[in-house]
């Protein structure tokens, strides 16, 4: 029996066989052809993440929808071609703006956007083989093993810790301390309030107070779903383009991880801690109630499995909370008792499996 080509040693004045030196080459070639297709399509993903995050500049309508949408591209390239180009992309861009507009820029577009668009691309990507990869038993390679994706649940704890790092680091730009937020804050909202150089009027102080305090818990609020919007529909175009290498997942089943009830317990409990810790557990515990929110969603999507008019009741659901903001405290707490009762479980105690989504 002879040894394959790749056991031979060149010695001098002899010719080695060209076939497996042939099939390097063109495996190398292939590898750095993908290697600068993925830096090219980062680097364009990172130029139009950098043009709708500076679009808010113009002041036009139609850039706070770009500016929303930034991490948009990133997340894309992220998915589609590997978070490595993402990052890449995301570096050049964070540059790019800094060098044209100055520091503030490029940080604000590096915390905001760069950041969540690759790690958020790094964790959809992530998965580990359930079993050892099995032989077919006639010499041919290994059959890739079965491979567990990350969960859809702690995705989502992600989105809630980055929508709540990119909110207090805004905040941060106001001052270093609460009062200096606080007054900043004030200043901003009267600013809207009240015309052009005219003191404001006594009555609209309570109302001024009042957006104030809600500020930091609306601005976690906003980046929480604004994040999970963003993922969700960079996957979707990932899917769509045949790019998106994991299966599309139940969302009905995703569940927050047991420890997040603990870290909620404690951000509420540094809202009165006074000073920044009190505005940093308040952002938190905003961006965690969101969570649980959507988590919610996904026990009423189960839970109306059943009936005739589901159609009906979650589109009339969707509704009323887009319009009225405030019911998405209701699913908050639905989430909340999901988590604590266990009701999807429940649900699905001696119930047939669940159709595919």
């Amino acid at each position: 029996m002879q040894p394959p080509v790749a056991n031979f040693i060149r010695f001098p004045g002899h010719r080695l066989p060209m076939v497996e030196a042939e099939t390097a080459s063109n495996r190398s070639k292939g590898a750095g052809q993908l290697m600068i297709a993925m830096v090219l399509i980062g680097l364009a993903a990172g130029c139009a993440s950098a043009l709708m995050f500076a679009s808010i500049i113009s002041g036009a309508l139609i850039s706070v929808l770009l500016f929303y949408l930034a991490p948009l591209p990133l997340m894309v390239a992220a998915i589609g071609w590997g978070p490595l180009g993402a990052a890449i992309g995301g570096i050049a861009a964070s540059l790019g703006l800094g060098a044209i507009f100055g520091l503030n820029y490029c940080i604000a577009f590096a915390l905001a956007v760069a950041l969540p668009g690759w790690w958020l691309g790094h964790l959809v990507l992530l998965g580990r083989p359930v079993a050892a990869a099995a032989t077919s038993g006639n010499g041919a390679a290994p059959i890739e093993p079965e491979l567990e994706w990350y969960p859809v649940g702690r995705i989502l704890l992600w989105i809630a810790g980055l929508a709540a790092l990119t909110t207090f680091a805004a905040l941060l730009t106001l001052g270093t301390d609460a009062a200096t937020i606080t007054d900043m804050l004030r200043r901003g909202v009267t600013r809207i309030l009240t015309p052009e150089n005219k003191p404001a009027p006594a009555e609209i102080a309570q109302w001024v107070d009042a957006m104030v305090a809600l500020a930091p818990l609306a601005a976690a609020a906003v980046a929480m779903p604004t994040l999970t919007l963003n993922l969700w529909l960079a996957a979707k175009i990932a899917a769509t383009s045949g790019r998106l290498r994991r299966p599309w997942p139940d969302l009905r089943t995703a569940t927050l991880p047991p420890t997040t009830l603990v870290l909620l317990c404690l951000a509420a409990a540094l809202c009165f801690a006074g000073g920044l810790l009190s505005i940093l557990g308040e952002i938190v515990t905003s961006a965690l109630m969101m969570a649980y929110a959507f988590t919610g969603f996904a026990v009423l999507h189960t839970l109306t499995l059943a009936l005739k008019s589901r159609a009906l009741w979650l589109g009339s659901t969707y509704l009323v909370v887009v319009v009225f903001v405030w019911p998405v405290l209701a699913m908050a707490v639905l989430g909340l008792a999901d988590a604590a009762f266990g009701l999807r479980q429940r649900y699905w105690r001696g119930r047939p499996p669940l159709p595919a989504p």
